[in-house]
């Protein structure tokens, strides 16, 4: 081989050229031959390589092969037998021109580097879109794993590099670094950050991909699309994208609604404002007329028996209805909402159902309606609440209840325009 490098350097001193411009004439074409033959090896090898590689995924069952062709695996594995052709060749071409061997190894050193890396890099990828497949691994950080490999992988070959470059051993620059070690930490501070968060989130199960979250501080409110080592992206319901950074999951206050989303229920927590004026006791002709509402006249009776008697047996002057017990329209009302909850078929009956008072505000008094959709999901849970809400703000006058509502412009312009027939009327008088 060697003989074949000098093969026309010989040619041409025994043809009567100098020395000095065969040696050239021989160097330029050796390089010439070698890219030729290098070119041809990794057009060849590449053909051959990914041909044989796709073909083979095609026929296996698993995908981890597929996903090794779509990290362009093959081709990186392809640039492996050039590789060694130029590591053979460079001592053969170069022979007497020390520098130029020296600088052609070094940069070929430093592709090699290159080489490793990337493969690796390839191989992890394929790893990580394997994983994402598996159900057990969907909802799992796989990115911020990925991530912390390869910046490692990235920093050992960074140190390769600088060891090839400046001659200096590996572990001289390993000592090196650790001299630097604080510098190093607050450079990578929010690498080291994520890190750690990365791994809390995923020991403590705190947020999986795919959860719905609501993170008041970074207005974000919708679904985790991605969990890597520097941010946590969220889809908003308005399909815009947030992003956190992955620290903030620990030291930050977020609501996660995968507990509601998991237990089959979903709340309801809303107020119907009763105006107090329209709250009364209950009369004779009152209780008649309530009875015809199906739902609530089982009720009416047997506590209206239960009221007589306690009255009767404590002999209570009934002439006042102040006098004992008595049921007001508001009590009533408040059991007919119970009681309409508890025999809607969209509610969950397993979770906290009722309807109670809250102390009344300057708008009324609050029936606040708590229980818990038997569908989590948002649009069938905002038209479960929707229709509940529609029947009891409309059965409330039914009970002689007025709904609170604050006077509105037509409201005032009406009241202004009776203003004068009122002044008439009271002049009259």
């Amino acid at each position: 081989m060697n003989d074949f490098s000098t093969l026309l350097r010989d040619i041409l001193i025994d043809s009567g050229m100098a020395a000095t411009p065969a040696h050239l004439i021989n160097l330029l074409v050796n390089i010439v031959v070698l890219i030729l033959v290098v070119w041809l090896t990794v057009w060849v090898t590449r053909k051959v390589v990914i041909r044989v590689f796709t073909r083979f995924s095609k026929k296996t069952s698993t995908t981890f092969d597929d996903y090794l062709v779509q990290s362009r695996f093959p081709t990186y594995i392809s640039n492996i037998p050039p590789l060694i052709i130029l590591s053979i060749s460079i001592p053969l071409v170069f022979e007497g021109y020390g520098r130029f061997m020296s600088w052609s190894e070094t940069i070929l050193d430093l592709y090699i580097i290159l080489l490793v890396v990337l493969i690796f890099q390839s191989i992890l990828r394929s790893i990580r879109n394997y994983l994402r497949t598996k159900d057990r691994f969907k909802d799992k950080p796989v990115d911020s794993f990925v991530q912390v490999i390869m910046i490692f992988v990235w920093a050992l070959a960074f140190v390769f590099v600088f060891s090839e470059l400046t001659g200096r051993s590996v572990l001289n620059f390993l000592a090196a670094l650790g001299a630097a070690s604080a510098v190093l930490l607050l450079m990578f501070q929010s690498t080291i950050l994520g890190f750690v968060a990365s791994i809390q989130v995923s020991v403590n199960d705190m947020v999986r991909i795919g959860d719905w979250i609501t993170f008041s501080k970074y207005g974000a409110d919708g679904f985790v699309t991605e969990i890597n080592l520097a941010t946590v992206k969220v889809q908003n319901w308005d399909k815009t994208i947030t992003t956190i950074p992955t620290h903030s999951l620990i030291s930050d206050s977020f609501q996660n609604w995968r507990g509601m989303q998991e237990s089959g229920g979903r709340r309801i927590k809303r107020s119907i404002y009763i105006k107090q004026s329209s709250v009364k006791f209950v009369t004779p002709d009152d209780l008649k007329r309530y009875e015809k509402f199906r739902l609530i006249a089982p009720y009416l009776q047997e506590k209206q028996a239960e009221i007589e008697q306690f009255n009767r047996s404590h002999n209570f002057d009934r002439s006042s209805i102040l006098n004992g017990r008595n049921q007001t329209n508001l009590g009533i009302f408040r059991k007919y909402a119970q009681l309409f909850l508890e025999n809607n078929p969209h509610l969950n009956k397993e979770m906290w159902m009722m309807a109670r008072h809250l102390d009344p505000t300057s708008k009324g008094i609050p029936i606040e309606i708590y229980c818990f959709s038997a569908d989590v999901r948002w649009v069938y849970y905002e038209a479960i609440m929707a229709d509940i809400f529609d029947h009891l703000i409309a059965a409330a006058p039914y009970f002689d209840l007025e709904v609170f509502e604050e006077p509105s412009g037509g409201d005032i312009a009406h009241l202004g325009a009776q203003f004068p027939l009122l002044q008439q009327r009271a002049k009259e008088n």
